[in-house]
């Protein structure tokens, strides 16, 4: 072997497979006698369910069966899955409405069909009569006392407050006080494989095997064996290649289950593919958050306290709880120190989608919070705005640093690595910043608006409690890892056969990894919240050390010799000094896995050269970084163009460097597609205004600059591998930094900027007002 390939930038593996078509997505999925099913879907914000006829459609030709809300009432709801003691009446969606829809293009009846056209188009004849009520479409409306209202038991999801020190006391003696309201407006994920589900219900063994886009394969098994009350080993989800999937996919929606119960009920495949619309109408949405923010300093520019009053929407439902403005609360201090620290939220329901964590999760709002109110603090001082944020970083030496509050896994907010320093330098001299002046006084003589900004994050990342890996040698030397987490882009093929191929001495292409598949590991939580490289990778790690001692134990056996007089390279255990008496590793595992009558594996182990494994962390892991930015502003249409963009990130030790890189440049144009493009908007009855991608503007390529790309290495303490989570880190800090440079850029006109997206015409605006 010789080279080790962890921490190698090995070339990802699946990509020979997609990029020659090759690839297999939920609608590549074809079944002999497969049936398509479509949703029919509620038009209306919020409305009574008065009546649905279907009679006309289960006649219409091709239509092979139809489900209405009475059909599945004893269902349910959907579960809370995380819960939270703040939470004042947790709503959590029916499977179908049985007498309120609360967003516009809620679920409301399936139509299954031979064909999806027959599907789609026997849609039309559902009769459906609706009694329009009163929606809560903003903001206002939601906390307008008199004022119509979502749920029964009112608007407020939740209201939670957490303190550190007196910050009441600490603002009224502080030198400086600032004040400011921040918007930041909805998003989605926009995967570019929009959700798929398939089911195969096998009588004869009582088996449903389900192919789904999901990011959380073992959650969903789990839910459709309760909902279809059938035992978990009788339910299978594989989760082949899927097209992105950024916390969206994570839920578990209506369909989820309703298509599965189907394919029971009617002992034929059944499949729904999402079309893009729908990803748009009816797909979890984030980032709906209204800030009231309070930032104390001294004369010099130390931080000594800092309040923020928030609102976040969570739309219609909160299956996943109040999780993202939970995450936001914690976040706000990132890497500086805030020795007093108050921040009140307050999460509402309205008649929209249902919010849930989007790539970020909350995370880029409390980022642009804190970030554009340091820019703010160094302008009203004076000072400069690196020269700031360096003398309230939390120092290398200062780790583990507790911040004093919870988290969202109830465990206590302590930072377990980094060195922010480091990272503020390397930022800055990467971009040129000491130089930057000049060149701004040139553009500007120019008639051109050019500025630098840049902003700093901590991430929590490796969220636990675990995630499972099994290592298994084939008689015939292959080397198998199962995962039961999915892969929407993150290389799991490669990283996990990087750490296996090295703890075992094999050859990368003796590695097949099979991610996703809920027989391949029992227990799993899903691929999200940038935790598979710090619980799945660790995992990994143990099980094949695990396989390779029971290899050396067998072998050792099998030849006579001592286990510390063999060696295992290249996939052959050999005796040290006598290369010719040696075992391949397909061997040895025939041996462990057919032993002779009357043969007793060394030890008393289990048969078969296999192991599973599931490290379990007690707290997450925290990646950090700093991002800087140079735009244009077009001062005539309010356009920007994004002229560099360096990203230093620490994530600590990497399993490979490039599959990193990947991952901060995909994070990168989330965020600029996040800081002046994307907005989900709704009107004042509740109608989405964006639902095609003619309205809901994505980065394009010409959007998203060549990016320069570092890394400083902290390694976590918490894990073996000293790995970090990488997926969300260059979303964070994108919207903040870009918005900082455009205020450096528009400088001379005094133009600020408090809310997210700063579109096109919001910025044309604001500029032509100053002016």
């Amino acid at each position: 072997m010789g080279e080790r390939l962890f921490g190698a930038s090995v070339r990802r593996r699946e990509d020979g497979r997609l990029v020659t078509g090759r690839g297999r997505y939920v609608a590549d999925v074809n079944l002999p006698g497969m049936l398509h099913l479509a949703v029919l879907r509620s038009p209306h914000a919020h409305a009574r369910l008065v009546r649905i006829d279907a009679d006309g459609t289960r006649k219409t030709p091709g239509v092979v069966h139809v489900v209405v809300p009475s059909d599945v009432a004893t269902l349910g709801r959907l579960p809370l899955l995380v819960p939270h003691s703040s939470l004042v009446a947790p709503a959590c969606p029916e499977i179908l409405p049985q007498h309120v829809v609360s967003y516009a293009g809620q679920a409301v009846a399936l139509v299954v069909a031979e064909s999806a056209a027959q599907a789609e188009d026997a849609l039309e004849t559902v009769r459906v009569e609706y009694e329009p009520l009163p929606a809560v479409a903003t903001r206002e409306d939601a906390l307008r006392l008199d004022g119509p209202r979502v749920h029964p038991n009112g608007n407020i999801a939740a209201r939670f407050t957490q303190r550190v020190g007196d910050p009441a006391a600490a603002l009224a003696r502080a030198d400086v006080v600032l004040r400011e309201r921040f918007a930041l407006h909805r998003g989605a994920g926009m995967a570019i494989e929009t959700r798929g589900i398939a089911a195969r219900w096998d009588a004869d063994l009582g088996q449903l095997t389900v192919w789904s886009t999901t990011q959380a394969p073992q959650i969903l098994r789990r839910l459709v064996a309760r909902y279809l009350k059938l035992p978990e080993h009788a339910v299978r989800v594989v989760t082949q290649d899927i097209g992105g999937g950024f916390g969206p996919k994570a839920i578990v929606y209506s369909e989820d289950i309703l298509i599965p119960l189907v394919a029971r009920a009617l002992g034929r495949p059944v499949r729904f593919i999402e079309t893009r619309r729908e990803h748009l109408l009816a797909v979890t949405q984030e980032r709906d958050q209204w800030h009231e923010a309070e930032l104390g300093l001294t004369r010099e520019g130390r931080i000594v306290a800092l309040r923020d009053a928030f609102v976040h929407d969570c739309g219609a439902f909160v299956s996943w709880g109040i999780i993202v403005p939970l995450i936001t609360s914690v976040s706000l201090p990132g890497p500086y120190r805030v020795p007093n620290y108050e921040v009140a939220l307050t999460a509402i329901y309205t008649n929209r989608v249902p919010v849930t964590p989007v790539r970020g999760a909350g995370r880029p709002q409390a980022v642009f919070v804190m970030e554009r109110m340091l820019d703010l603090a160094a302008e009203r001082l004076g000072l400069d705005r690196v020269a700031i944020r360096a003398l309230n970083l939390i120092q290398p030496d200062e780790f583990p640093y507790d911040l004093g509050l919870v988290s969202r896994d109830n465990s206590p907010r302590r930072y377990d690595s980094g060195n922010y320093p480091e990272c503020l330098r390397s930022v800055v001299e990467a971009i040129g910043w000491s130089s930057f002046a000049k060149e701004r006084e040139r553009a500007r003589a120019e008639g051109r608006a050019i500025g630098l900004g840049v902003a700093l994050f901590v991430e929590d990342t490796g969220l636990g409690p675990y995630e499972g890996i099994r290592v298994r040698v084939d008689p015939d030397g292959r080397v198998f890892v199962f995962s039961g987490t999915s892969s929407q882009g993150q290389a799991h093929e490669t990283t996990f056969a990087q750490i296996v191929a090295d703890a075992l001495s094999v050859p990368l292409d003796h590695v097949t990894v099979v991610p996703g598949d809920t027989d391949g590991v029992t227990y799993g939580v899903g691929t999200f919240a940038s935790r598979v490289g710090v619980l799945a990778g660790s995992s990994a790690a143990r099980a094949a050390t695990e396989v390779r001692k029971k290899a050396l134990a067998v072998a050792a056996d099998h030849l006579e010799a001592a286990p510390e007089d063999l060696t295992l390279e290249d996939g052959r255990v050999a005796v040290r000094g006598a290369p010719g008496r040696g075992l391949s590793l397909g061997e040895i595992a025939a041996i462990a896995t057919a032993p002779r009558p009357g043969y007793a594996l060394p030890g008393g182990m289990d048969p078969g050269l296999d192991a599973s494994a599931y490290v379990h962390v007690t707290q997450s892991t925290y990646s950090s970084g700093a991002h800087a930015a140079v735009v244009e502003v077009d001062l005539e249409t309010g356009t920007i163009r994004v002229l560099r963009y360096v990203a230093v990130d620490d994530c600590g030790t990497m399993i490979n460097p490039m599959v990193v890189d990947g991952q901060i440049h995909g994070g990168v144009a989330h965020g600029i597609g996040n800081a002046f493009l994307e907005e989900i908007v709704y009107d004042e009855a509740g109608q989405l205004a964006t639902g095609t991608l003619m309205e809901y503007a994505l980065p394009r390529a010409d959007d998203v600059p060549s990016l320069d790309v570092h890394h400083v290495v902290t390694p976590s303490p918490l894990n073996p591998l000293g790995v970090k989570g990488a997926g969300e880190g260059g979303t964070l800090p994108a919207p903040a930094a870009i918005a900082n440079a455009v205020v450096d850029a528009l400088r001379p006109l005094g133009v600020e900027v408090t809310e997210m997206p700063l579109t096109r015409e919001r910025l044309w605006r604001r500029i032509r007002a100053a002016r």
